[in-house]
């Protein structure tokens, strides 16, 4: 027999052993002995109140025996003769579809412009150590995409999309920890995604796929309205019969190629401002009520924040407890921040983007002259200003919170993760008065949610504006686009996704619209 219970565990309780057996045999009234297995399906933590619970959703299994592989399984099959998908782009959504295509016996070819996991790290040495951006090889592009390098986080609001679960299975069925079935917000680490990254390659290349590093798409020809093959920078040209675009939301020139051609795009609403970054134990004290150290069987405490400023929503983006700032730029002259954290999130800061919502039917008028690129130019300035402020390096132009607030310029800096190096600019009056203000005033609201929040050993870094596309790819129901016949716009470049579950989602259902018919 097997019982699903819900058990709440106080913080003194978990440090005990068998716990979880003693509670469920309590909550049953049953002998301990009679529990054969605990599952774990779900755990989190309410730290509201100065108790701190941990709430788990358990399987108790009773003279019974746990199962030992998962419910999910993977049909992978030979595809090296089969009809073919063209996949451009590596990341969540190009992985998921070009997984999805072998289960549903078809083969995809995948072309990445960036290099794979082992190679990238020496590009990301040059941009942290360096300053120099390799427009192909960066925080951003490269195999496994955004989120390889900048944390793993897998948290998603897109449960009606997909099967999240089934995501998650196939993360833990290429070496992530199966931990990550059970967190409320599951984390890989940035230190652990290039393993599960390079394994879901070898599991395409071994089925019959194909996957083309340092290979970038410049190019494609349509013909009464339907892709008929796509150009490479080195000059081949490639037939096409269905093609699976992936490339993420830092692909301008592939945004830049569409407009050129006139093939339709529509501008998105997105979001941008900056990374804020705070010692980890002010953050600790704040959300576990305690002062020191943190108890050892507590993880690095989070938050989530957001206010209405003016008719626009301020929030946190992409918080990295115990993690770093990363230099995410894909072109030289431009400076963009981001965060991430490792497994252990052990560092001794904590960051996290501050965005403020930027409408793009009403609050880009004076880019009106870009047409659906408008959102995307308002962005390049905003990392062109902060590449200026910072010295025109990779060098971040930096405040302390309470000085960003107050309108002063900082004389000196707090210690900050990011490698680059901060200089101190006056971020309140570089910004635009739009984003600028709205930031203030959030600042100074979540400061009073967050008592401690607000003070002076707080950096805010300048700029985080990559939160999500600024430009949609449009797509009809057959998830194709409705005036290129075989082109399947997909994951964040397309506008369709928000992160690595949801684009690894839009993937599996852009593979199995692209297969239909062929």
């Amino acid at each position: 027999m097997v019982k699903e219970i819900q058990l709440r565990i106080t913080l003194q309780e978990e440090a005990q052993p068998n716990i979880l057996v003693k509670k469920s045999a309590q909550f049953l009234k049953i002998k301990q002995d009679d529990i054969t297995g605990i599952k774990v399906l779900r755990k989190s933590i309410d730290a509201r109140k100065p108790q701190i619970i941990f709430n788990y959703k358990i399987a108790a299994y009773i003279k019974e025996s746990l199962p030992k592989t998962s419910e999910y399984t993977f049909n992978y099959q030979d595809v090296s003769k089969a009809k073919a998908i063209h996949i451009i782009g590596f990341g969540p959504a190009g992985m998921y579809a070009a997984l999805r295509c072998i289960e549903l016996g078809f083969k995809p070819i995948v072309l990445e412009r960036g290099k794979n996991v082992q190679d990238r790290r020496r590009d990301l040495k040059a941009i942290n150590q360096d300053h120099i951006v390799n427009e192909d090889s960066n925080y951003c592009f490269g195999e496994g995409g955004a989120g390889t390098y900048s944390d793993g986080k897998l948290y998603t609001r897109s449960l009606k999309r997909g099967d999240v679960r089934r995501i998650f299975e196939n993360l833990v069925y290429h070496g992530a920890t199966d931990q990550i079935l059970v967190d409320a917000h599951p984390h890989i680490g940035t230190n652990k995604l290039p393993k599960v990254v390079q394994n879901i390659r070898e599991t395409i290349l071994k089925f019959g796929g194909e996957i083309y590093f340092e290979t970038r798409v410049i190019d494609f020809t349509v013909k009464n309205y339907k892709i008929q093959s796509i150009q490479l920078q080195n000059g081949e040209d490639i037939p096409v019969n269905r093609v699976i675009l992936a490339t993420g939301h830092s692909a301008r020139d592939i945004f830049y190629l569409l407009y050129k051609k006139k093939i339709a795009l529509e501008a998105k609403s997105f979001a941008m401002g900056v990374r804020v970054e705070h010692p980890q134990h002010i953050i600790d004290s704040i959300q576990y009520h305690c002062s020191g150290e943190r108890n050892e069987l507590l993880p690095a405490a989070s938050y989530a924040l957001v206010q209405q400023v003016n008719d626009r929503g301020v929030y946190s983006f992409c918080m990295c407890p115990g993690g770093f700032i990363v230099p995410a730029a894909t072109a030289n002259g431009e400076v963009v921040v981001n965060g991430m954290s490792p497994s252990k999130r052990n560092n001794l800061f904590a960051n996290s983007g501050i965005v403020v919502e930027i409408n793009a039917e009403k609050d880009l008028y004076k880019y009106e002259q870009f047409g659906p690129l408008k959102g995307l130019e308002y962005q390049k300035d905003l990392e062109k200003l902060a590449f200026t402020a910072g010295g025109r390096t990779q060098t971040a132009p930096a405040q302390r919170l309470t000085d960003f607030v107050e309108g002063k310029l900082s004389n000196d800096l707090n210690p900050c993760s990011y490698q680059p190096g901060l200089k101190s600019a006056p971020l309140h009056s570089l910004l635009p008065k739009f984003i600028g203000s709205r930031l203030r005033q959030g600042f100074e609201a979540f400061g009073q949610k967050m008592k401690g929040y607000y003070t002076s050993e707080a950096n805010v870094v300048g700029v985080e504006s990559r939160t999500s596309s600024p430009v949609c790819i449009p797509r009809n129901e057959n998830l194709e686009h409705p005036e290129i016949s075989g082109l399947f716009p997909c994951g964040e470049g397309g506008g369709y996704a928000g992160g690595i579950v949801s684009a690894a989602m839009d993937g599996e259902r852009c593979a199995e619209a692209a297969t239909v018919g062929l």
